[in-house]
């Protein structure tokens, strides 16, 4: 591994070759799985004009998320991560060419017994929940919701792997560097990625074909990711003594509940997305409130990460941050304010600077979520520990998006929006109240990564 004396400190992390590799791999998948979600969201909503159905692709990727994270996360901590981001990446492959597929008319849904009685099945919900002009009539959309279930159950093994993976490809010194890089570049993916989704919607048909280019796009890019990891070597995991049960997988959570600026700081992100996230109930805001269609909606759904970007871009130039505590907690007000303004507006360019504003605020939370819980966390428990973290992630932006989608389909789109603005607020201040150790938290600078758990202060 290269040694970085002649990187200045803003760059720590992109001397290590492996990184680099990791790096743009990671960023390359992200653009083309971003622009599959706008494909997929788009596509849902004009196949059914439901916000319920918008809601459900967050349940159908979350229920194995949750399900098997935990499981996901003990795989990380006792077989290869480089394997096992591997062959999850492949599983990704797999679901966006089946999504090509369905798209181009290669792959034909039928009209079996059991598609259509799960069309009949959502279109009663919808309509007992308050939506009346919503149709049902497509096949291709329960196949999409298990499509993207599969999807949920890759991601459950490929999340705990790849963020267990990530201390193992820089020195302790430049892992808070390799954060803030990684959220750079995460966010550079959710600004050009959903951004690229919708110019291609825009530009192509509004048949099915439209959507094939996308799907095919972010096959090739999860290819690119697949070749990354590839050329990575094998690195060294840690073996541990102990048996790999029921009790071993629930050691994580254990560890997280006795930890409590690590449990306060997921907690906190966990419900402020819950409430707050809107990315959901984005197509209809493009489609019906601010009238700019598919290329308008790539935009809304990028605007967040330019801001998200343009913040991480302004840490990793920038030390450690000394005050974690009260830079977490006013971001995630910050976050809630920009939410409020968003749902009240009726003009596209403030609705994207509300947004904008939103992703500045949620990348600080960001970065200062994930560094606390890799620098505070056991290298033998980091898999396990990531699994919970990916648990509570996925129930944030998955039940959020359910959330948004249900409650907008009682009250509509503007008060799910607004009410989801002011509880992000609420939680921040209760969140304060009660765990009062992470309110007080200092500098992110850390020199040495914990090995075991007795060198972990609680």
């Amino acid at each position: 591994m290269a040694q970085p004396h002649d990187q200045p400190p803003t760059h720590y992390a992109l001397a290590y070759s492996e990184y680099r590799r990791y790096a743009t791999g990671a960023l390359l998948s992200n653009i083309g799985l971003q622009m599959m979600a706008v494909a997929v969201s788009w596509q849902i909503y004009r196949l059914t004009h439901s916000t319920l159905a918008l809601g459900l692709v967050g349940l159908a990727e979350v229920i194995p998320v949750v399900g098997l994270a935990l499981p996901g996360g003990q795989l990380a901590d006792i077989f290869s991560r480089r394997r096992l981001v591997l062959g999850s990446s492949l599983g990704i492959l797999a679901c966006c060419l089946a999504l090509a597929a369905l798209a181009s008319g290669h792959l034909v849904a039928p009209d079996a017994p059991a598609l259509i009685a799960a069309n009949q099945f959502l279109e009663n919900l919808a309509r007992r929940m308050g939506e009346q002009q919503v149709h049902f009539d497509s096949t291709v959309v329960p196949v999409m919701y298990v499509v993207i279930f599969f999807l949920g159950v890759t991601r459950a093994i490929m999340g705990p792997a790849r963020s267990a993976l990530l201390p193992m490809l820089v020195p302790a010194t430049a892992f808070p560097n390799a954060v803030t890089w990684n959220s750079s570049f995460f966010q550079l993916a959710a600004m050009a990625g959903p951004a690229l989704g919708g110019l291609i919607l825009g530009f192509t048909s509004t048949g099915g074909d439209s959507y094939a280019p996308v799907y095919l796009l972010s096959s090739a890019s999860v290819l690119v990711l697949i070749v990354a990891i590839y050329s990575l070597p094998e690195k060294p995991y840690p073996h541990s003594e102990e048996r790999h049960g029921l009790e071993s997988m629930l050691v994580g959570l254990r560890f997280v509940h006795r930890q409590k600026v690590i449990l306060g700081s997921i907690a906190l992100d966990m419900f402020a997305v819950l409430l707050g996230g809107v990315t959901a109930l984005l197509p209809v805001y493009a489609d019906e409130i601010l009238h700019v269609g598919p290329r308008g909606l790539g935009i809304l759904r990028a605007a967040p990460s330019v801001g998200s970007f343009l913040m991480a871009i302004w840490l990793a130039h920038h030390p450690p941050i000394r005050r974690a505590g009260p830079a977490l907690f006013w971001s995630v007000t910050a976050f809630g304010v920009g939410i409020i303004v968003f749902g009240l507006s009726r003009s596209f360019w403030l609705s994207l600077a509300a947004l904008f504003f939103c992703g500045l605020a949620d990348n600080i939370s960001v970065v200062v979520r994930h560094t606390l819980v890799q620098i505070l966390t056991p290298d033998s428990l980091r898999g396990r520990v990531s699994a919970v973290n990916q648990i509570f992630i996925s129930l944030s932006n998955e039940l959020g998006a359910l959330r948004a989608g249900t409650v907008a389909a009682v009250v509509g789109p503007v008060l799910s929006t607004v009410g989801g603005g002011v509880g992000t607020i609420l939680v921040a201040g209760v969140a304060a109240i009660l765990w009062p150790g992470l309110r007080r938290y200092g500098s992110l600078a850390v020199t040495k990564l914990p090995e075991t758990e007795e060198s972990v202060e609680p």
